[in-house]
């Protein structure tokens, strides 16, 4: 029987990149899924179709992650359309590094919105709905440890997720729900492509730090969500999973 047959998932921010390779990845195991979106329909509407063609079900849920009301939708819309939550993938979020002499209030409140306060909006609309058993899987990065240049607001915005990951998991944890967090590496998705990392002489010299030689794939990072998503992680809570080749 597949992993996660009967259980249905919100993934936040799955229109592409990692998010993306989450989805496919937890329907593929059997999972029912939200895939949500806040404006790239094009990009949600294709990964539910290659999902519902290889025998999945899923649905595209547009929402800002960072809005109350259209965290709580996104959320909303698993229980109209699949009756029920077991799974929550934290992954929404954006990057964007800067000297320190460059930062802005913008730049601040842009990072935190979206990767901080979306996820516990996110969270705080799913709660009420999760049973024994239920995982919340948050997305964090290697950057808590790797501790790049000009990546100050990035990197405390992540540092803000992992605290909260341990604190969920204590809060959470009576109730029976586990909450982790996934630490990727360099991934090669869309964004690192826009951003002209992939094929340049950084994406050259993260490999060349990574013990395992390379940048990591959107299914390399799927994998570990399809085994916290699923009961052969039921002994794991509050855990931040460095999914990065061995990059610290």
């Amino acid at each position: 029987m597949s992993k996660l047959a009967g259980k249905v998932a919100v993934v936040t921010g799955a229109s592409k990149g990692i998010g993306a390779g989450i989805a496919k990845a937890l329907a593929a195991e059997g999972a029912a899924v939200v895939v949500n979106y806040a404006s790239s329909k094009a990009g949600a509407d294709a990964v539910v179709e290659a999902i519902t063609q290889a025998g999945g079900k899923a649905v595209a849920v547009q929402g800002d992650v960072a809005k109350a009301d259209q965290a709580e939708g996104i959320i909303q819309a698993a229980i109209t359309n699949f009756g029920r939550l077991d799974v929550l993938v934290n992954n929404s979020g954006v990057y964007e590094f800067a000297p320190i002499e460059a930062i802005t209030e913008e730049h601040y409140r842009r990072q935190f919105d979206i990767n901080v306060l979306g996820l516990l909006l996110t969270t705080k609309a799913a709660e009420k709905h999760l049973g024994e058993g239920a995982s919340i899987i948050n997305i964090s990065s290697v950057v808590t440890s790797v501790l790049m240049p000009q990546s100050a607001v990035y990197t405390g915005t992540k540092g803000a997720v992992d605290a909260i990951t341990g604190v969920l998991a204590n809060e959470l944890g009576p109730r029976k729900i586990r909450v982790n967090a996934i630490n990727p590496g360099v991934v090669e998705t869309e964004g690192t492509h826009e951003a002209g990392v992939v094929g340049s002489e950084m994406e050259a010299g993260f490999a060349a730090q990574t013990p395992l030689g390379r940048v990591g794939q959107p299914e390399d990072i799927a994998a570990v969500a399809v085994f916290l998503a699923s009961d052969d992680s039921r002994w794991l809570t509050g855990e931040k999973i460095a999914a990065s080749g061995g990059l610290r």
